[in-house]
């Protein structure tokens, strides 16, 4: 089992930025790949970025990258998603989601996560 609780978010203006941390506790969080995914009002969940468990692989989403920077911490057992340059069209609540079947080539894939977060709410206003 593995317990993932996202904190970080909230209320920010265009232009804006934001860091998403999510904490684990559990299994070894160190031996997971993990992802943040997001959800829009009226949209399905989509894929936002992922981290091999050295943090050496980090796949982004088109819409995301080079404005999103995902990060982890295994002697924390936390991931963090910094945001930067944030736009309205990043308004959704993000997930965190750990993979313990794969450690170096982190899927943009949901249905490849094992384990989710319940979510924190981003709101960028324009």
């Amino acid at each position: 089992q593995v317990q993932l609780v996202e904190s970080g978010g909230g209320l920010v203006q265009a232009g804006g930025s934001l860091r998403l941390s999510c904490a684990a506790s559990g299994r070894t969080f160190s031996r997971c790949a993990m992802g943040w995914f997001r959800q829009a009002p009226g949209k399905e969940r989509e894929f936002v970025a992922a981290i091999s468990w050295r943090g050496g692989n980090t796949p982004y989403a088109d819409s995301v990258k080079g404005r999103f920077t995902i990060s982890r911490d295994n002697a924390k057992n936390t991931v963090y998603l910094q945001m930067n340059s944030l736009k309205p069209e990043d308004t959704a609540v993000y997930y965190c989601a750990a993979d313990i079947n794969v450690v170096n080539n982190p899927s943009r894939r949901q249905n490849e996560y094992d384990y989710w977060g319940q979510g924190t709410q981003v709101t960028v206003s324009s």
